[in-house]
């Protein structure tokens, strides 16, 4: 898998074309293999008042690319007019969503979007275009992953994989490397990150607006974990009752407890062989908790990044913990290849300069920062993408999961949840002063 960073030189446009059509094409096979395993009443059921129901995401992947790379980009009339108020992002309340057409009208409505679109890639001006490209790339892979975390609440057992995306993958068998256990005691396996300076963000064709500017960041020296925070770790939490013990949380988190009434993470399993997974389907409050009770806290944003992005030997920012190698199930579980979460110390191909591992794929990572711009943020290509979530309420998450789409998966990517949502694919590690 060729990573979507990769550029090309300005004479060679035809080259640029070719790849770009390939990246769609692997794209939208890989959303139509998810497609085609999702029964009729999963399609249009509502799984959580949160969200909108699986086949409106789809519909939403046709309705935005031929909004963008048809009308916007090309100057083309919109196509199935009578489909645009129901997949518009804002066009009627989540609960609304569930009256959607059947699955044979939409897999034809991407169908014929993707025909066109593919015609109009051959003649664009991509010196022009090709960010918005790329960033509609993105679009897709993030609806994908958000189908991914909907089908797990329509999965009545607590069950780690996607039932009805199996097949999605390429290799649903744990890698073949030997690891052992990491250690189970949470005051070890942690890393050094030296005071200093680093570059937090991203200028590349590929960074969303925001993570755009890049720009220099100073950070005193702490301590971050080598792996996240493991099943095993955080059965330890459980059995010293740290749901029932209001010292560990926050006013906020105790709060939101007392009205979930939980003792578990979501889809918690009682299984000793996920042990050395990582733990998952935590909120913030849950991560927060955990790390006041291992005498650490949660890591701000810039400091997950530094450690999982920076290469103080050559002063330089990476576009993955390993450098620039292109993507490939030897580093990190990503896209579906296995479709549940994987020992934390499976990929030690990955690791980041600094020696952190597993900071690309398996699970989201809670931080301790507020999702905002950057100094100098410019929206792109709307306001509502990103800066209609500078609100104050929304937590950073890094690293992506096993199923973000390679498309959207670096270092410097930002994903942003309120802290009481329990998403299957997101875990946490913590830090140290």
């Amino acid at each position: 898998m060729k990573s979507s960073s990769i550029k090309f030189r300005a004479s060679d446009r035809q080259q640029q074309r070719h790849q770009l059509r390939e990246w769609y094409e692997q794209c939208r096979q890989e959303t139509l293999a998810v497609f085609e395993q999702v029964d009729e009443e999963t399609f249009c059921a509502q799984a959580h008042p949160d969200f909108s129901p699986v086949g409106w995401h789809f519909g939403h992947i046709a309705y935005t690319e031929s909004l963008w790379l048809r009308e916007r980009n090309a100057g083309l009339a919109p196509l199935f007019p009578e489909h645009r108020r129901l997949f518009m992002a804002d066009g009627l309340p989540k609960c609304d969503r569930v009256k959607l057409p059947g699955k044979a009208v939409i897999r034809h409505y991407l169908n014929t979007v993707r025909q066109e679109v593919l015609q109009i890639l051959e003649t664009i001006d991509l010196d022009r275009h090709e960010r918005l490209w790329r960033w509609m790339l993105q679009h897709e892979s993030q609806h994908c992953e958000t189908i991914a975390f909907l089908l797990q609440l329509s999965v009545i057992s607590y069950q780690l994989s996607v039932v009805s995306c199996q097949g999605a993958g390429t290799n649903n068998q744990l890698p073949t490397t030997n690891y052992q256990l990491p250690t189970t005691n949470y005051q070890n396996q942690m890393i050094k990150i030296p005071a200093g300076y680093f570059e937090q963000g991203s200028n590349t064709i590929d960074a969303l607006d925001n993570e755009r500017p890049a720009h220099q960041v100073y950070l005193d020296t702490y301590w971050i974990d080598r792996y996240p925070v493991t099943c095993a770790e955080y059965r330890l939490f459980m059995q010293a009752k740290g749901y029932h013990n209001p010292v560990w949380w926050s006013e906020n988190g105790w709060q939101w407890l007392q009205q979930e009434k939980i003792d578990r993470p979501l889809y918690w399993i009682e299984d000793l062989q996920y042990d050395n997974h990582p733990v998952c389907g935590v909120s913030w409050y849950e991560a927060e908790a955990y790390a006041k009770f291992a005498d650490k806290r949660l890591p701000t944003e810039a400091e997950w990044e530094k450690a999982a992005s920076w290469d103080a030997l050559n002063h330089r920012h990476r576009t993955y913990p390993w450098g620039e190698v292109e993507l490939d199930l030897e580093r990190c579980n990503h896209n579906y290849a296995i479709a549940q979460t994987t020992p934390v110390n499976a990929y030690p191909n990955g690791r980041s300069a600094y020696g952190c591992e597993d900071m690309l794929g398996n699970v989201w990572e809670w931080t301790a920062s507020i999702f905002d711009g950057y100094e100098g943020f410019t929206s792109y290509p709307y306001t509502g993408y990103s800066q209609v979530y500078f609100d104050g309420q929304h937590q950073v998450l890094k690293g992506g999961s096993w199923a973000t789409r390679p498309w959207a998966l670096r270092t410097s990517f930002r994903n942003w949840y309120h802290p009481q949502v329990r998403q299957i694919l997101a875990g946490f590690r913590c830090v140290k002063n």
